[in-house]
């Protein structure tokens, strides 16, 4: 009797246990005590060097994905520092940015990562600190609106390109003239005029997020689109 009272009393618990984890997702499911293992999951799958991408939603950002036929208007390159995950961005101005905190700036926090194909021969510990050391140069450098190819200024896929051309001697993707792309969009066109005016530098080369990520060169590692 004893013991049949000790089982049901174990039933019990599991149940009334079950039931409240269950109202926890239910009422709260950003609970960061769930939360903890699925990003520990994520970051365990990340390398020196891989290149993350996202939907931006400023007026600038639409302009590009109308441009590009696409719907990514934002990258940046990943590294790991002092065991924490960060993403080199140019942003306004140029920086590191924790891990967490760039996903929840895309819309929907929603991100693809890629990587290039043979990065464990080519992507050496010394090559990856080259790519820091000269990230190192550009870091607090002024974000590029204008996308012009210089260094003075610059914008977040030719950031990208540039690291990887200067420190790994790899070209991820070919450079384009920006006449290449899809400007007759009446979006576009406003975004060109508050840039430029009536002088548009329709030759000048430049590299898109999607030319970035479209590149036969790398491989897709996470997609939560």
């Amino acid at each position: 009797m004893k013991k049949q009272k000790y089982v049901f009393l174990g039933i019990t618990f599991l149940l009334s246990f079950g039931l409240a984890l269950f109202v926890a997702m239910s009422v709260f499911p950003n609970n960061p005590f769930l939360k903890t293992k699925t990003e520990n999951t994520i970051e365990s799958k990340l390398k020196d060097g891989d290149i993350i991408f996202q939907t931006s939603q400023s007026p600038q950002c639409e302009a590009v994905r109308i441009a590009t036929n696409s719907k990514f208007s934002h990258c940046g390159i990943i590294y790991a520092i002092d065991g924490k995950w960060f993403v080199f961005e140019a942003v306004q101005p140029v920086k590191l940015t924790p891990f967490n905190e760039w996903i929840q700036h895309g819309k929907d926090n929603n991100y693809v990562i890629k990587r290039l194909k043979n990065a464990d021969q080519v992507l050496t510990p010394l090559v990856v600190q080259k790519m820091q050391n000269y990230s190192q140069q550009l870091d607090g450098k002024e974000y590029d609106a204008f996308f012009e190819w210089t260094d003075q200024r610059i914008y977040c896929s030719e950031l990208v390109w540039k690291i990887y051309k200067n420190s790994a001697g790899i070209t991820l993707c070919p450079l384009h003239a920006l006449k290449e792309f899809n400007l007759n969009d009446q979006r576009v066109q406003e975004i060109l005029k508050q840039r430029y005016g009536n002088h548009i530098p329709l030759d000048e080369q430049v590299v898109a997020p999607s030319n970035l990520l479209d590149s036969d060169l790398l491989e897709t590692i996470i997609d939560n689109y």
